[in-house]
């Protein structure tokens, strides 16, 4: 039976084979580094002949006086992101479902989305600019309106926020696609009963849309577990400084400091895998609610 479906279904297999391949060179032979974790790391002995010193990185990095805040950082700016990568997409998918002219709602939704596709490179030089407390036309809008000028970028009590506000902004417009196609699959029938019952535009919505699309807003909401420990590097990277490592340094940051800048590969690596760890675990069960809750499976 196995032989059998393998000759019909060989072709797919073949299929999967370079993208097994390249899992195995840039996924699973890198893991030999994992060891790194445990020893006193120097880069001309090589992994295996460096000094191995078991658990004393994780006891470092459990002592390190920042690690709280760093920890806290990370899941503070993950939550927020989730949060608000769940609602607003939600909330601009309803709108934009009420809109009847087609030419108007494919413009809108072209436009939203096309953040989505500009690297942090980019937009990090273009959030620069505008948020610049001294010419920045943000802060120019502000001082018209009376305002004092904010350093969006420099202050630890703002610099969370505009993480969390510019990282919606940029992905809110394609993750807004998953939601308006589960709009298409909500029958037409039960607007036209809700109507006839009396309910109106805001009732439908209440009653017959959001129920409708409640599936694939539990299962967004689940799957957004697995990606708790990721703040997003890259954004961070790209727009913070020393200024605001209080507020702004999550483990992603925290772990090219100490292995790039200052050279401290073992501690690197002990954050990196424990944040590995912790992440399978939340991955696991985050597919897991899914299956439960929302019928989703990957197999």
């Amino acid at each position: 039976m196995i032989i059998k479906r393998f000759a019909k279904e060989w072709p797919l297999h073949l299929m999967l084979v370079p993208g097994i391949v390249i899992a195995i060179i840039f996924s699973y032979v890198p893991m030999a580094g994992i060891s790194i974790a445990f020893e006193k790391f120097i880069p001309t002995r090589g992994i295996f002949k460096s000094e191995w010193v078991g658990w004393d990185n994780f006891r470092y990095m459990m002592e390190y006086p920042g690690i709280g805040r760093i920890m806290f950082n990370t899941l503070f700016i993950a939550v927020m992101k989730i949060i608000g990568g769940l609602l607003v997409p939600i909330t601009i998918a309803v709108l934009l479902n009420e809109i009847r002219k087609e030419v108007f709602k494919r413009t809108v939704q072209t436009l939203v989305y096309l953040p989505h596709f500009l690297s942090w490179v980019l937009l990090g030089g273009i959030l620069i600019d505008i948020l610049s407390p001294a010419s920045g036309i943000v802060n120019q809008f502000l001082g018209w309106l009376g305002v004092k000028s904010i350093f969006f970028l420099g202050s630890n009590s703002w610099f969370p926020y505009t993480l969390v506000v510019s990282d919606i902004w940029k992905e809110f417009g394609f993750s807004t696609i998953v939601y308006l196609a589960a709009l298409t699959g909500i029958n037409p029938s039960l607007y036209e009963a809700a109507e006839m019952d009396g309910a109106g535009r805001w009732k439908q919505t209440w009653n017959v849309t959001l129920p409708g699309m409640l599936p694939i807003i539990v299962l967004m909401a689940t799957l957004s577990v697995g990606n708790i420990m990721n703040a997003g590097f890259e954004q961070i990277f790209n727009l913070y400084s020393p200024a605001v490592y209080e507020s702004g340094d999550i483990i992603d940051t925290f772990v090219y400091r100490m292995g790039f800048e200052q050279v401290h590969y073992g501690l690197a690596t002990s954050v990196g895998l424990l944040k590995s760890v912790v992440s399978l675990v939340l991955l696991s069960v985050s597919y897991a609610m899914a299956y439960r809750y929302a019928g989703y499976r990957i197999f």
